[in-house]
């Protein structure tokens, strides 16, 4: 099984990065922040391909889980990745439907099937 839902565009990097933010707030989400990766490795003198996550949240979604386990927010926001690889750009996200697993208490079954359907629509949409 895995643990994360991918998919290929035909964008730039940087297009897809931008696509990615649109298409989050298109979709009643919101941008908490965009992390370059990259350029914070390079910093510390480490060179790699372009590679940004971009920490996605909805309020609702986000209130209702933390009521169900406060240690749930050790798993929040929400990240979407855009990267390169082999000269091919990518987007892709965790599946929300795994935290249950984690805690199987919360019974987070409907909630994060709802949260998963509307990442994985940002993360096609994005790559559209």
């Amino acid at each position: 099984m895995r643990i994360d839902y991918t998919v290929a565009t035909d964008k730039s990097y940087d297009e897809a990065v931008a696509a990615v933010v649109e298409r989050t707030g298109a979709n009643g989400f919101r941008v908490q922040h965009v992390h370059d990766v990259a350029a914070t490795l390079a910093e510390k003198g480490f060179g790699r391909d372009p590679v940004s996550i971009v920490e996605v949240c909805n309020a609702k979604f986000a209130s209702q889980v933390l009521e169900r386990d406060i240690n749930i927010g050790l798993m929040l926001p929400c990240p979407i990745m855009v990267y390169e690889r082999d000269g091919e750009v990518l987007i892709g996200t965790m599946k929300p439907t795994l935290i249950g697993g984690f805690f199987p208490d919360a019974q987070l079954d409907e909630i994060a099937g709802q949260v998963e359907e509307i990442v994985k629509r940002i993360v096609d949409e994005a790559a559209a």
